[in-house]
């Protein structure tokens, strides 16, 4: 009886260089016959050609698997998210769906980066990349050439009423002076004179101000809620969490007493105005009865646990 080739558990470069020269002909059975793969690796062997699938590395046909195409050194490329570790992952701008899942490229950021190369998600740019075999969730290495395209982001701004009912809406950031949107009355949201408002740009076909359209309406610029805003969108923090994330939020449970004191019999006075948005810093403070600190006092700062609910990889 023939016996079974036995070469031990293959690495990714022996399973894509058998997927090369059999384009189009095997599959996952094919593969665990050539490396003599046991029912007990299957499944190892699966998520292996997951992993070199999401690469980019290869792509499926049904049940069969070719060797996706090999990107040029220099591709336009949409940046479309962060990945576990923060790094920025993208993907081709122009990719043929019938070549199978697209391949990701992880973007490397040098520590001194230019800031006309410096990219976010969202953003289109043209990189310069180089194959890679050593990283699980991205076959290509990528570094930013020039930044084509930043992301449409929302412009933050005073909301005037023109008599037509619509409106102009004023910039807030400074870099944006004299940029002026068209407000159309369709599209003010109700927002009224002197509103702070976020407005989404409509690219404009015609001459005169661009066209834009409110999507928030953020109350007074008075309020302390438009100065935050005012100040994270001056320094493009992002505002806009993942849908994990929410997720993740949404599960979390108040703190257990397990491991703590509970001090909840004392009248601990809090120290954030009223209209602050969350009230986690507070004080007490008594006559301290140790006679060496005659007329002394004995003061207790809490502060919220608040780094209980933002587990380690969550």
């Amino acid at each position: 009886m023939k016996q079974k080739p036995d070469h031990g558990f293959p690495g990714r470069d022996a399973i894509v260089a058998f997927i090369r020269k059999n384009p189009g002909t095997v599959g996952t059975k094919e593969i665990a016959r050539e490396f003599g793969l046991k029912n007990a690796d299957r499944a190892e062997l699966k998520r292996l050609l997951r992993d070199l699938a999401d690469q980019g590395a290869i792509a499926r046909r049904g049940r069969k698997l070719t060797e996706s195409a090999q990107l040029p050194a220099t591709v336009l490329a949409d940046i479309g998210a962060r990945d576990a570790d923060g790094e920025l992952i993208a993907t081709p701008a122009e990719w043929d769906e019938e070549q199978g899942e697209p391949p990701r490229i992880r973007i490397h950021i040098p520590r001194h980066a230019r800031p006309a190369t410096t990219a976010g998600v969202g953003d289109r740019a043209l990189l310069r990349i180089e194959r890679i075999t050593d990283d699980d969730r991205a076959g290509y290495r990528g570094r930013v050439i020039k930044i084509i395209d930043h992301a449409r982001s929302r412009v933050l701004g005073i909301f005037r009423s023109t008599p037509d009912g619509g409106g102009r809406l004023v910039p807030v950031d400074k870099k944006q002076a004299g940029r002026e949107l068209n407000i159309a009355r369709a599209d003010t949201g109700g927002a009224v004179d002197g509103d702070l408002v976020g407005v989404d740009i409509i690219r404009s076909r015609g001459f005169g101000l661009t066209s834009g359209k409110v999507k928030e309406r953020l109350g007074s610029l008075a309020s302390e809620k438009a100065i935050s805003l005012i100040a994270i969108h001056a320094h493009e923090i992002p505002m806009e969490f993942s849908k994990g994330a929410v997720a993740e939020s949404e599960e979390a449970r108040p703190a257990t007493l397990k491991g703590r004191e509970d001090w909840r019999d004392v009248p601990l006075v809090t120290i954030d105005p009223p209209d602050a948005k969350d009230h986690d810093d507070a004080v007490h403070a008594e006559a301290d009865p140790d006679p060496k600190n005659k007329g002394g006092f004995i003061v207790n700062v809490a502060i919220a646990d608040v780094a209980f609910y933002v587990r380690p990889g969550s």
